[in-house]
């Protein structure tokens, strides 16, 4: 009762308006707490955003990763804070490694003719998981806990409506996922 909420906007779209997001937050010398990342695209169509890299990848994933390293002192000085990476179970049905196992920095942001919806999200479901490990690792002996979690189907969404084969697909599978 008192926790004081302002709205803030920010276009995970354009890295500019992360760093513009991170500045205007910090102006406001406030602790930050908590930080939940849970913006997210799902089955778009391929295209590039304002900073040449495709949308699925920079909104769900990358987004996100600039926004946390831009506030990651704010979150270490509010201590004991926590970040919450909202990610996918859809993160186990892709590969971010080549054939001898290195990272393939081309499936993260793939040209329009190596692009499919789903294997896009999926991948930067993994990235979001892979990101959250590795900051929980780095800021927790800082009193910054990093978690990632599939949000299940608690709460419906309409991230599916951009084709109607997902909106089939989540209505299928819908009885046989976790709810409350």
């Amino acid at each position: 009762h008192k926790a004081k909420v302002e709205a803030m906007t920010l276009d995970l779209a354009s890295l500019q308006s992360v760093q513009h997001f991170a500045e205007a937050f910090k102006s406001k010398n406030v602790p930050l707490h908590i930080l939940i990342c849970n913006a997210a695209m799902f089955g778009a169509p391929w295209c590039l955003t304002e900073d040449d890299l495709e949308s699925t990848f920079q909104v769900n994933h990358l987004g996100h990763f600039y926004l946390v390293q831009l506030l990651k002192d704010v979150l270490r000085q509010s201590s004991p804070a926590r970040v919450v990476v909202v990610s996918s179970e859809s993160h186990r049905f892709t590969e971010i490694k080549d054939s001898s196992g290195k990272l393939d920095f081309n499936l993260l942001s793939p040209s329009k003719k190596e692009y499919w919806a789903m294997l896009a999200y999926n991948r930067s479901k993994l990235c979001n998981i892979l990101f959250s490990n590795e900051l929980n690792r780095r800021l927790s002996p800082h009193g910054v806990t990093s978690n990632s979690v599939h949000p299940g189907n608690m709460i419906y969404s309409s991230i599916h409506r951009n084709w109607w084969v997902y909106t089939l697909l989540f209505t299928l599978a819908r009885p046989f996922t976790k709810s409350m």
